[in-house]
């Protein structure tokens, strides 16, 4: 490991993180705060520490994120991708786990947009006979 600092940009619906990987013990700070005071979920944790745990890092880097859009599912997911792609940069040894797991593909799902005659994106106005 020649860099001290290694970066991956994660998206998910609304949500761009920017995750930064530095040598270090295993503290995740988000947004200047850390894992657990941002996260209520704990499934929303475990989503974004599974890259490390499939690559058995967990112990080795620190991650730093700023994250911005979005809800938090969003976030978490971009935070996921972020990471996926920083690790890559690390070592490029750990492709294989990352991508069987499918933590480096961008997920595609958007919200639908509104579409006009209708309420909402299929939503159709309220029928009545008479």
């Amino acid at each position: 490991m020649a860099k001290a600092k290694f970066y991956g940009t994660g998206r998910r619906k609304k949500s761009i993180a920017r995750v930064y990987l530095v040598p270090g013990t295993g503290n995740i700070t988000i947004n200047k705060r850390d894992i657990n005071d941002y996260f209520g979920l704990e499934t929303l944790k475990v989503v974004v520490r599974q890259p490390l745990v499939a690559t058995e890092t967990s112990d080795k880097f620190d991650v730093l994120v700023t994250v911005k859009g979005g809800g938090y599912t969003g976030q978490a997911g971009a935070i996921r991708h972020g990471i996926s792609r920083a690790l890559l940069e690390a070592d490029a040894e750990y492709r294989p786990t990352l991508k069987s797991a499918g933590y480096l593909t961008r997920d595609p799902r958007m919200k639908e947009r509104k579409k006009y005659g209708l309420k909402a994106a299929r939503r159709a106005p309220q029928f009545s006979k008479r």
